[in-house]
């Protein structure tokens, strides 16, 4: 990992790292700025393994930086939006122990979180300059990179621990698949750093000797992407299947001749909306991508083509196969293989996997199983999602086992939003659902049963809790909930409702 920049480095130290507000930084000024964080932690966090990095919305050079300078300094970092809900941010800190965060100036949540956990702060924008230091420190395959912490349905955050060899191993496996990239291309980077595709964005180019362009979060989003896109000529485009939604009703005029690859990941990619920006795209190919936080941002990849044909089910793209040492099966409730064209389960196993979530045990025994394939027994994780394979032998996805969903990216157990409900207003009928409106954008819709409060207020209760990406789009207060013939609340009779009233 550390190995392919510092060859970037070496062969391309005049050559900009990255775009951040349209200022360029050489390769050079970027492990300038590395080499003075990675001095302050060698000096003052040498016990330390951990390392809280604030991830502002829109990251600043110094907070990639500080990635880079944890990884040089033989320690991992968890990344932390200071936006998000204090109680959140304090759950993450508290599970991994962190003493120590590096945050590139004064911002009233850091301040507060460290008073309350009585951590350090490091502004990194206020160290002194110090020689240049890109020694590979003494590091094992097995330390950890970073950790991610995604949704919980208990109210509490999983981890994600993630080692440097996954990262190695997705960079790889990506490098395997023989894309043409080289120094010449221009990455977009468009994620919160608390989101694991961001990982891929800054990792990939940075390996190649290539060019970040990051995105700012002020202002409308999908249209900063599409400004980026053109304005900067970009050569390799990572997105969420969503901006396409967003950018659908302008495709007749975006015309982005430049674009080389188009990769998507993060969420279900349709193929009527792709086959349509195929033709905004002209000399692009379009890459759809498939993996969960566990299995290190993406582990199978599907290249798109209308030419030999396109392989969907129910009009969802196809996830592709497996990248190279990474292999995927399809179970039964018994958690053994089925049939080709069989649905069931998918699952995961190779070099990208997490070894389990973060002192979590528990989960651990429920997500993760032994099975014998290919003659070698190998440890698979359950991933949630429905899947078969079909007689082109591509992977299909189907939807979701529970009621995780993803929105903007983000990985979201409809429980969470319920247990916080729950929590605050004390009634146990409550049902958050998740509905494609008619512009076909992913939105979450709350049912409470015989609330005498106000939705407002539990909209405001609900933003103390969880991030903003989560906040229901609706609020919805019935006096009595459907029910099947199990007894269970009629999740399908509740979609109907939305349907019928937005």
């Amino acid at each position: 990992m550390l190995e392919l920049f510092l060859n970037s480095y070496n062969k391309f130290s005049d050559r900009n790292a990255f775009c951040i507000k349209d200022i360029y930084y050489t390769y050079f000024q970027f492990a300038k700025i590395i080499s003075k964080i990675r001095s302050e932690l060698e000096n003052n966090c040498k016990n330390e393994k951990l390392i809280a990095i604030a991830a502002f919305e829109t990251p600043d050079i110094e907070t990639y930086a500080s990635i880079y300078a944890c990884w040089f300094s033989g320690k991992g970092y968890v990344p932390m939006n200071p936006n998000n809900p204090l109680d959140r941010n304090v759950a993450m800190l508290n599970q991994t122990e962190i003493k120590t965060i590096l945050s590139n100036g004064d911002d009233d949540n850091i301040k507060l979180i460290s008073k309350i956990l009585k951590i350090n702060i490091i502004n990194t924008r206020n160290l002194p300059e110090e020689e240049l230091n890109l020694d590979i420190p003494n590091v094992e395959e097995t330390d950890l990179a970073y950790i991610l912490f995604t949704s919980g349905s208990t109210g509490i955050p999983k981890g994600v621990p993630i080692t440097r060899g996954n990262v190695a191993s997705m960079l790889d496996a990506f490098s395997q698949l023989n894309y043409n990239i080289d120094e010449t291309d221009r990455f977009i980077q468009m994620f919160e750093l608390t989101f694991d595709f961001s990982v891929f964005c800054f990792t990939a180019p940075l390996s190649k000797g290539a060019c970040v362009y990051t995105v700012s979060s002020e202002g409308v989003k999908y249209a900063n992407v599409y400004m980026a896109l053109e304005n900067y000529e970009i050569t390799f485009a990572c997105m969420l299947p969503s901006i396409l939604t967003y950018l659908r009703p302008f495709f007749s005029d975006i015309k982005l001749e430049k674009i080389k690859y188009s990769l998507f990941c993060g969420e279900a990619l349709l193929s009527e909306i792709t086959s349509e920006w195929s033709k905004s795209i002209p000399n692009g190919k379009i890459i759809n991508a498939y993996g969960p936080t566990e299995a290190t941002v993406f582990c199978l990849i599907y290249d798109y083509c209308e030419k030999i044909g396109v392989d969907n089910y129910n009009g969802i793209l196809s996830i592709g196969h497996p990248m190279d040492k990474m292999n995927a099966i399809v179970v039964n409730e018994q958690l053994e293989q089925v049939d080709k064209g069989a649905i069931g389960e998918l699952c995961l196993a190779g070099d990208q996997l997490t070894s389990g979530y973060w002192n979590n045990s528990e989960r651990n025994k429920k997500m993760f199983f032994k099975y014998k394939f290919k003659d070698i027994e190998q440890i698979f994780y359950r991933t949630g999602d429905l899947s078969f394979i079909n007689q082109n032998n591509y992977f299909m996805f189907v939807g979701r086992l529970d009621s995780q969903v993803k929105i903007q990216g983000f990985r979201i157990e409809l429980g969470e939003i319920e247990h916080f409900t729950r929590e605050y207003t004390n009634i146990i009928n409550v049902a958050a659902v998740a509905i494609r409106n008619k512009q076909d954008i992913l939105q979450i819709h709350l049912f409470v049963e015989n609330y005498l409060g106000n939705a407002s207020d539990i909209e405001d209760y609900l933003k103390t809790k969880i991030p903003n990406y989560m906040i229901p789009s609706t609020i919805n207060i019935v006096n009595n909930f459907p029910i099947n013939t199990n007894g269970k609340i009629d999740r399908k009779k509740l979609f109907e409702l939305i349907r019928l009233k937005y």
